[in-house]
């Protein structure tokens, strides 16, 4: 494994020592690669994907997707569907990302979309 690729998963691993997510405020998970951004929103405590969003869907895929427009899009596309999911709160996890960029982006959609962290 890389050294970024372990440095990120360290980080990971700090982070999520203190972020937990619950039924009530479950996690909002992002992963950043070159090319796509994916967001999840996670119960913890059951292990399950309550809603997901990402670059890689079909309506996404046309335009340019490794951009800050696109994360944003991203953001408040889960934030939509974790809404009609029954999640008003959640807890961010930048998975050992920078708060910054395209990150950042995703957080700002799913805020604009109502969801609240």
């Amino acid at each position: 494994m890389k050294t970024i690729t372990k440095g990120r998963r360290r980080r990971h691993l700090r982070v999520r020592k203190k972020v937990r997510g619950t039924a009530q405020r479950p996690r909002l998970a992002v992963f950043r690669s070159n090319k796509h951004i994916y967001a999840q929103v996670i119960d913890d405590v059951t292990g399950l994907t309550l809603a997901s969003a990402s670059t890689m869907e079909a309506s996404e895929r046309g335009s340019g997707t490794g951009t800050v427009a696109a994360a944003r899009a991203v953001g408040e596309r889960a934030a939509d569907r974790a809404k009609s999911a029954g999640v008003s709160t959640v807890v961010f996890d930048r998975g050992g990302f920078k708060y910054h960029g395209r990150v950042a982006a995703v957080a700002d959609g799913a805020r604009s979309a109502g969801l609240e962290f």
